[in-house]
Order: C-alpha cells, then sequence, then structure tokens
C-alpha cells in the first residue's frame, strides 16, 4: 500500500487489527485470503472535470469514483466535494462504506467518490455548470443497478438535483441512479435526517443494554461535534428524547453551552439556516453560547454522559480520548467516518476491558452512522417500485434497522472477543467481523476468493 494513502492505512489497519485480535482467523483460516482481496477495490475511475465559473474563465478540477466492492448490490456511497478530497480519503470512506452497507442488511456494496472542488463562495450558476461537467462523465460508470451515489460533505440537494437532471438529460432515462433526492422526485422522507436519527437510536441501544433498561438518553448530557446534517438531526433527537446537547461545531471553532443549559431546537434551526447559506457560526447571533475559536468541543464540555463526533475523520485524538473519559463520558458513538483516531479508539478500548460496566463504550461510524445509507436504501427500494412511503414508515424501518445492526455487533463481540465478566462486548469489533464475515462469504460463493 503507498504510504501517500495515510487514511485508507488507518482504516485498514482499524479493520485488520480487530480481525486479528477476534477468533475469526484462527476458526476460518481461509478469511485471511478474503481480507486481501476486498482491500484492493474492483476498479477506481479518475477524471478532470473542466468548467466554466462566472467570469468565463475556464476552471479544471480532479473528479474520482472508487467502486469498492459490490458482492452485496450495486456500489453504494456519498460524493464528497471539498478541497481535501483524494484517493486516499475517498479509498478509506469507500473501504468503511463496504462493510457499513453490509451491517445494514439491505443488497448494497460500497463506493465513494467526489472531486477536490469547494463549492464554498461559489455561485449557484457555479456550481451547476460544476456539477454537469462532473456528471458528463460519472453518468458512464453508474446507474440504478450499477453504482447509486449520495450526497456527502458539500453535496446537498441542490447539487443532488443539479446532478440528476444532467444524468437524466445524458441517459433519456428516468431511474433511481442518485439518493438524496427531491420529495417530489424521487425522494425518501427521513433521508435528511436518517444519519443523526439512526445515531441516536444506536446509542439507545447502548444506553439501555449498559443500564439492564434502567436508563434512557433522559438527563443526559450529550457533546456534539459538528453542525452540518448529522449533528443537527442527532442533536434535534437527542432533545427529543429528553437530553441535554451541550456543544456544536465546525472548523472554525466550537460552541459550549453554559453551565446548566443547552440548545433549544430553535437554536439548532439558527445554525442549519446558516449552513443553508454555508456560513460559520461565528455569524450565530444573539446567542448566549462560549464560542472558543479554533477548538473542538471534547477538553471543554465538562462533564458529559455521551459523546457524538459528527463532523469529520479523526476528530478525537488521544488525548481528547482521555478527556472524555476524565469527563465521565459513558458512551461515545461515532456520527463521522471514523472520527476517532485509532489512539483515541485504543484508550476506549483499554479503558472498556479495565473498567467493567463502569466502562466508556464506543461504537465505530460503520455501525453508529450506518442510518443515512440505510434510508438511502430505502430510497432505492422505493424508486424501484415506484412508491412513497410515509415518515412514519421510514422511521419505524429506520429503528429496526439500527436495532438489528446493533444486535447483530453485540452477538458477533460476544461469539468471536469473549468479553471478560462484566465487561462490555466490544463493538469496534462486533461491528467489523459482522461486515466483513457478510461480504467475504459472498464474495466467496461468487468465486471472488477460493
Amino acid at each position: 500500500m503507498p504510504a501517500y494513502e495515510p487514511e485508507f492505512e488507518q482504516a485498514k489497519k482499524e479493520l485488520v487489527s480487530t480481525l486479528e485480535s477476534s477468533s475469526l482467523f484462527e476458526k476460518n483460516p481461509e478469511y485471511k485470503k478474503a481480507l486481501e482481496v476486498v482491500s484492493i477495490p474492483e476498479r477506481i475511475i479518475q477524471f478532470r472535470v473542466v468548467w466554466e465559473d462566472d467570469k468565463n474563465q475556464c476552471q479544471v478540477n480532479n473528479g474520482y469514483r472508487v467502486q469498492f466492492n459490490s458482492a452485496l448490490g450495486p456500489y453504494k456511497g456519498g460524493l464528497r466535494l471539498h478541497p481535501t478530497v483524494n484517493l486516499s480519503i475517498l479509498k478509506f470512506l469507500g473501504f468503511e462504506q463496504i462493510f457499513k452497507n453490509a451491517l445494514t442488511g439491505l443488497n448494497m456494496g460500497g463506493a465513494k467518490g467526489g472531486a477536490d472542488f469547494d463549492p464554498k463562495g461559489k455561485s449557484d450558476n457555479e456550481i451547476r455548470k460544476f456539477c454537469v461537467s462532473f456528471m458528463r462523465e460519472l453518468s458512464k460508470h453508474i446507474g440504478a443497478d450499477t453504482d447509486v451515489p449520495a450526497g456527502d460533505i458539500g453535496v446537498s440537494g441542490r447539487e443532488i438535483g443539479y446532478l440528476f437532471g444532467t444524468y437524466r438529460a445524458i441517459r433519456n432515462q428516468w431511474e433511481g441512479v442518485l439518493t438524496g433526492k427531491g420529495g417530489a422526485w424521487g425522494g425518501s422522507l427521513i433521508r435528511p435526517e436518517a444519519t443523526g436519527y439512526g445515531l441516536v437510536y444506536y446509542v439507545e441501544h447502548m444506553i439501555n443494554y449498559a443500564s439492564g433498561g434502567k436508563e434512557s438518553f433522559a438527563g443526559k448530557k450529550v457533546a456534539i461535534s459538528g453542525s452540518g446534517n448529522v449533528a443537527q438531526y442527532a442533536a434535534l433527537k437527542v432533545i427529543e428524547l429528553g437530553g441535554t446537547v451541550v456543544s456544536l461545531s465546525d472548523s472554525k471553532g466550537a460552541l459550549i453551552a453554559t453551565e446548566g443549559k443547552g440548545f433549544t431546537p430553535e437554536d439548532i434551526n439558527k445554525i442549519a439556516a446558516l449552513k443553508v447559506e454555508r456560513k460559520a457560526l461565528t455569524a450565530f447571533e444573539g446567542h448566549s453560547y462560549n464560542y472558543i475559536e479554533g477548538a473542538r468541543p471534547w477538553v471543554h464540555v465538562g462533564k458529559v454522559d455521551v459523546a457524538l463526533p459528527s463532523a469529520t475523520q479523526n476528530e478525537v485524538s488521544e488525548d481528547e480520548a482521555k478527556a472524555l473519559i476524565d469527563a465521565g463520558a459513558k458512551f461515545i458513538a461515532e456520527g463521522s467516518n471514523m472520527g476517532c483516531t485509532q489512539e483515541a479508539i485504543d484508550v476506549f478500548e483499554a479503558h472498556r476491558k479495565s473498567n467493567g460496566g463502569n466502562a466508556i463504550w464506543y461504537a465505530p461510524g460503520k455501525a453508529a452512522n450506518a442510518g443515512g445509507v440505510a434510508v438511502s436504501g430505502l430510497e432505492m427500494a422505493q424508486n424501484s417500485q415506484r412508491l412513497s412511503w410515509t415518515s412514519e414508515e421510514v422511521d419505524s424501518k429506520l429503528k429496526g434497522i439500527m436495532k438489528q445492526c446493533f444486535d447483530n455487533c453485540l452477538e458477533t463481540a460476544k461469539e468471536y472477543v469473549t468479553p471478560a465478566e462484566s465487561e462490555f462486548p466490544s463493538l469496534v469489533a462486533g461491528a467489523n467481523v459482522a461486515g466483513f464475515k457478510k461480504v467475504a462469504a459472498a464474495m466467496h460463493d461468487q468465486g471472488d476468493w477460493w
């Protein structure tokens, strides 16, 4: 693996280390070959995107689609538009997506794509022109039964609309080729909320299991990072369930609630409006929160019960992990992909092993934030049937998927990494083993390895 792919290397190491520390390879030594095969993408598409800005000047960006694994179904995973996008990041995201999609129980493979284009500061017209040029090339490689992209950082409903319209015009067909579509033209209700809601539903099962059914989110103090789609809806669901949200953040700094207070739904709606306008949290006026420039929330939130990193990769460091434990956090679950560094995960897992029922319990993003792609899969199902389900139907299916995902991670962990007396099972090991086993078995049946 090239040394210039640090994010992918980290994601692969995280999977390998948990598989090796489980009894999987001892019970099934042939799976080592499956790991070797699954770690190489089936296909990487790289292309140039040439577009015209509002000054009629030619601009060019790098476009990508990493089609990592299709053993379980069509490739499925988001498109990210951000200046940091490169192959290492997209390979890490696509690799994680394989196992995340497997954990939903739906028939979806894993992929990721995007471009090093920065939507910030661009006009609607410039974004439309970029999306048209990007889709001209991407359209050759995707389809409802081949590869179904979705949104990710920098790709909201607006961009999905431009991309879908371009695909429809080029291919002369309407099909469910993208998810996150508008409600009037094939989108699913609850899709914008799904990742945040699903994250909270997953943690609800963690709290219920750890407390023997005696506790819930009611009365819990919850630290959340980020202020985008995932963070907003996670915060609203936490508040709905009786918890108190004490932080949100963006790339420029963190908003921390003062003692005894928490974010209100009105505050979150105002922040959501700022995000639509692509403004920073510094534009949030008339609030009583402490704004800490250049900071993440974790060392500033004081005593908390739950931490939900929901911004971007590697946003919880080793020192911040220790600070969360010192702050009394009992549950940490990733709303972002690979939100914790490997060093942070090691801190959480060591604490879990040595502190029994008083330990912090960590859930990885491939399980905890799978709600978003799960509802994308439900959107695909609705498109295939030319149906639209109600919010209640979709939310009920999402709850069922997150419960099944938690139970799968829990039972797989008990089977392959037997916990000591009073020790919580390792959800990171459970998620990795369960997701990997399902994909590897499908690949074996189809002759991808033997």
